[in-house]
């Protein structure tokens, strides 16, 4: 990753507008934001901003309207939870779309003022990076600032295509998000271990195929081990697994041999005859899987194994659980590598970062998300960045 224009850059904005795209995709609960964490995120952006004298114009998207305007997606309560976390008024721009209306209302309101328009997928050219809502957009301000990582893997409007038209920069949380990212896969202390799980290989086949080429060790658990342990012969009983995925993972695990890529598999494995929590269960070796019972985590030999190549281990990144951790008992290995990993971390010893949706949940379900040197809240973006993807949102803000 090459550098990128940072706020930093910017100068003087006394007297200029600062159009800022943020994830304000929050999770509500009876019309009330019910997490405010990436609200909170934008913070150090808009009062960098403010500080430099610029007005603030706010971008967010929220749900997916697809491109009509679904009055319970109105960003309207968002701009609320967003004054309490601002702790200053948030002028929101409603019914004012991005043509003369939101020129007006933008242009009427004082250097310092913070504003946030309506979401922008209420506009049908914002997920097609329609040129002249780009073009509306980007007559709002003077300069546009990046923060939401999480929608860069997207080329939408408020993303791209308003990039290439004024001044571009990335803000804070999009600053520490690619420093992060940078030390981890770009130019890592190595060597550098990776921890995939997750259910199924299918949706991390790219990923899989680009990590065997750049780390010294890979881990895989979950639910996709099984396809592997399948692969190389071995009977999973009624473990979720793809068959059709053999050749596959046979493909992946030659390609980390031709690499010099160690891959760890599970050493054992343990297994129910129900997947539900606290169901009956018992560790065994992968190659005793009965034919009525699931593999449903991980066992402590198996943990031992990983947590031995996190402590040979200069650089960890981690996507996806162990097991199926939602369900005790089987959240064991997942919450005792997690737990390891961040004593590492907080240590010094090793630098350990974390991305994607399921596996924010089970750090924070281990308690050790705080711990980890960096977690990124972005799903789809971190998984594509690991996959090696230029991100679109990114891409526009290299030097």
């Amino acid at each position: 990753m090459s550098s990128f224009r940072r706020i930093d850059d910017a100068g003087d904005l006394t007297g200029k507008t600062a159009l800022v795209r943020v994830d304000f995709n929050v999770p509500m609960a009876d019309g009330k934001v019910s997490d405010d964490t990436r609200l909170r995120s934008a913070l150090p952006t808009v009062n960098a901003l403010t500080g430099k004298g610029a007005k603030v114009v706010l971008l967010a998207h929220f749900d997916r309207p697809k491109g009509k305007i679904v009055p319970e997606m109105s960003l309207k309560p968002i701009a609320a939870a967003f004054a309490d976390v601002l702790g200053a008024p948030v002028h929101f721009a409603e019914n004012c779309g991005f043509g003369p209306k939101a020129k007006a209302f933008v242009t009427s309101r004082a250097p310092g003022d913070v504003i946030l328009m309506e979401n922008t997928r209420f506009e049908p050219g914002e997920e097609k990076n329609d040129p002249a809502l780009a073009e509306a957009m980007a007559a709002l301000g003077d300069i546009f600032v990046s923060d939401a990582f999480s929608a860069a893997h997207r080329a939408h409007a408020s993303t791209e295509g308003i990039a290439r038209l004024i001044p571009a920069y990335a803000g804070k949380a999009m600053e520490t998000e690619l420093d992060a990212l940078e030390k981890a896969l770009g130019t890592p202390e190595r060597p550098v271990m990776a921890v995939v799980g997750g259910a199924k290989v299918s949706t991390k086949i790219d990923l899989l195929k680009n990590l065997v080429s750049k780390v010294d060790m890979l881990a895989i658990g979950g639910g996709m081990a099984n396809t592997f342990l399948a692969a190389q012969g071995l009977d999973v009983g009624k473990s979720l697994c793809e068959h059709d995925l053999a050749d596959t993972a046979r493909e992946i695990m030659a390609n980390a041999k031709a690499s010099g890529c160690e891959i760890l598999l599970p050493r054992d494995v343990v297994v129910a005859k129900e997947f539900k929590a606290n169901a009956e269960n018992r560790t065994c070796a992968p190659e005793d899987v009965a034919a009525d019972e699931m593999i449903l985590d991980a066992g402590l030999m198996s943990v031992a194994h990983i947590v031995g190549a996190m402590g040979r281990a200069k650089t960890l990144v981690w996507n996806g659980p162990l097991g199926a951790f939602e369900m005790t008992p089987f959240d064991k290995a997942t919450v005792a590598a997690a737990q390891a990993a961040a004593k590492l971390a907080k240590e010094g010893k090793l630098i350990a970062v974390a991305g994607g949706g399921d596996t924010v949940a089970a750090l924070n379900h281990a308690g050790v998300a705080d711990d980890f040197t960096f977690v990124s809240t972005a799903g789809g973006a971190f998984l594509e960045w690991m996959e090696g993807k230029p991100l679109p949102g990114v891409e526009v803000l290299k030097a």
